[in-house]
């Protein structure tokens, strides 16, 4: 599918806002829960290095303990922050099991905190689109070269402006063709082998994406006109904000038997994509937000916060949420596969040799915004769950059957990205995940301040100079929003992987440092 770059399109409104903390009325039912009363902030008991924990006493209405992954350093930012709040929140969801988790790059979300974790039970658990996020199946897709970092460097600047050219960026970024309601229908349903069938991509790279890169029950006719509108000009594009599309070097490895087997070795040059849903994913998460926050009174569930609006999983609203959450998922998957074509044919161009001649093969791609039904151990026995991973990654052992075949001796590839002035990390998941994080670990860095924070921060200072210092290249649609998405904005995402490490949720393999960066 040819693209060509369009012109800006009108930004969608924002819709989060900050809890108040004021309690919701008393409900009554089965769903029946107390609000979580707000006031003060909330005590931590400090389990080991790497966990605190927020008792399920400490206010009424929790379910269950919340749990945060952090070390001193990076709690000493968060005992402020009302994400720690939106934990305690999610314990209260009916049918909740284990802990209201929290990843190491935890912060402020809509309803959920970003980088949080929650499985409720089927029989008396609910779905929240706020545990998943507006921007479905948002995720990371890694390819590795056979280039060296050497073999790129002159060609850098070039390499940047047709990486930009063959992938529209910004908000509201357009392919300039709208794919027929039966073509669109086709990708819903069939996500990135959709778009491998259709000539981008190769075979072998469903093999290595999560769930084949399309989710069962994936229903086109749950998706709103709306949505379908927004999306159907949006496949191959990468939108605004914090997504990106990097070319970056491997410059150090720490496991060596794991990285050759995700074919990863120091000096090699990789490129690394992270996008989701577009439009269509956005428009998903609001449609089904307003179903669910008319059906909260009807099943007699009591939230301490609207945004956390949900449904009883055997409900029909859940099934319809759900049907339309996994069809954006398969839009996600085919628009990362569209992206990493693009990629491919790009580097062949510049560098006069096919793909697969230079070795650009896709090593993972991994979701962060997505439920998921999956197998766990509940107290001791293995029961069914509804996981909500929201900016959280899944982070699967060695010899679990759903981590690809070629990967089953080493655990499933982990891809940590951190900002565009620093580096980003592959890791392997790990048994110890499965048991204390329901094989969940970060999706990144985390933001450390807000979009408007960092623009006061720096204003005035010239963003795209200060990295070309570095030796990194930037090209993006508008130059003066970069300070939103500045080193500065973000948790040093080394400090992020150590805690996930440190606490056994992950196996660091390798670290890579950018080189070109393509933003919206």
């Amino acid at each position: 599918m040819g693209v060509k770059r369009a012109g800006r399109g009108k930004a969608v409104p924002g819709t989060r806002r900050r809890p108040t903390g004021r309690p919701a009325p008393e409900r009554h039912g089965p769903y029946a829960a107390a609000p979580v009363r707000g006031g003060g902030p909330l005590p931590l008991e400090r389990l080991d290095p790497y966990r605190w924990r927020i008792p399920r006493d400490e206010r009424a209405g929790m379910r269950v303990d919340g749990i945060v992954y952090a070390d001193e350093r990076l709690m000493a930012t968060l005992r402020d922050d009302p994400a720690l709040t939106q934990v305690a929140n999610v314990a209260t969801l009916p049918g909740i099991v284990g802990a209201s988790l929290a990843m190491p790059d935890v912060h402020w979300g809509y309803g959920f905190p970003v980088g949080g974790v929650a499985a409720t039970r089927l029989d008396d658990g609910v779905v929240s689109p706020g545990g998943i996020g507006f921007d479905i199946n948002c995720g990371v897709r890694l390819l590795r070269s056979d280039l060296e970092a050497a073999d790129v460097r002159p060609h850098l600047a070039r390499l940047a402006d047709a990486l930009f050219a063959a992938v529209p960026s910004g908000i509201g970024a357009r392919t300039g063709r709208r794919l027929a309601r039966p073509e669109l229908d086709a990708v819903l349903r069939e996500g990135a082998a959709w778009a491998v069938a259709s000539g981008h991509g190769w075979a072998e790279d469903l093999e290595r994406t999560e769930e084949g890169g399309a989710l069962a029950g994936a229903d086109p006719a749950a998706v709103s006109p709306r949505a379908r509108d927004r999306g159907a000009d949006q496949l191959g594009t990468l939108g605004s904000g914090n997504h990106f599309l990097e070319v970056q070097a491997v410059d150090e490895i720490y496991d060596a038997r794991a990285a050759g087997a995700l074919g990863l070795r120091r000096g090699q040059v990789t490129v690394l994509i992270h996008c989701g849903s577009r439009g269509l994913g956005h428009q998903v998460c609001t449609d089904h937000l307003a179903a669910m926050d008319r059906a909260v009174a009807r099943y007699g569930i009591a939230l301490p916060d609207r945004q956390l609006a949900c449904a009883p999983l055997r409900s029909p609203e859940a099934e319809a949420y759900l049907a339309a959450m996994a069809a954006a998922a398969g839009f996600a998957w085919a628009n990362r596969q569209v992206i990493a074509h693009a990629v491919r044919e790009t580097f062949a161009r510049l560098f006069g040799r096919s793909a697969e001649a230079l070795g650009l093969r896709l090593v993972y791609d991994v979701s962060h915004n997505m439920a998921k039904f999956e197998r766990h151990q509940v107290g001791g026995r293995m029961e069914m769950l509804c996981i909500h991973r929201k900016g959280a990654t899944r982070a699967f052992p060695p010899g679990h059957p759903d981590v690809p075949a070629v990967y089953r001796d080493v655990g499933q590839p982990v891809l940590v990205p951190g900002d565009m002035g620093r580096y980003s990390y592959v890791g392997v998941g790990t048994a110890g995940a499965m048991a204390a994080a329901f094989g969940s670990t970060c999706h990144g860095a985390g933001r450390n301040l807000s979009r408007h924070a960092a623009i006061r921060e720096l204003r005035g200072v010239d963003i795209t100079a200060e990295l070309a210092a570095q030796g990194i290249v930037v090209r993006a649609e508008r130059h003066d929003l970069l300070a939103e998405e500045a080193s500065l904005a973000y948790k040093d995402v080394a400090a992020v992987v150590e805690v996930a490490e440190g606490a056994g949720l992950i196996r660091r393999v390798a670290r890579m440092r950018p080189m070109a960066v393509v933003k919206g």
